[in-house]
């Protein structure tokens, strides 16, 4: 899967303030990404992540 540091993602599942979208804001082994509705940052492993993507939206209208 391509995804870079900057882009939105659509998650299946949703955090707990009701949003299902983040920034993703470092790429590795592990993700950095941060909730777009509450600010909250977490650091989740690749396969997880991949696991749980719905959609890749592009380039995050916010600043990282």
């Amino acid at each position: 899967m391509n995804i870079q540091v900057g882009d939105v993602l659509e998650m299946k599942k949703t955090h707990p303030c009701s949003c299902k979208t983040f920034d993703v804001l470092r790429v590795g082994m592990d993700f950095k990404i941060r909730c777009q509705k509450c600010g909250h940052e977490i650091m989740v492993a690749r396969s997880k992540i991949e696991k749980n993507i719905k959609k890749i939206n592009g380039v995050s209208p916010y600043k990282i």
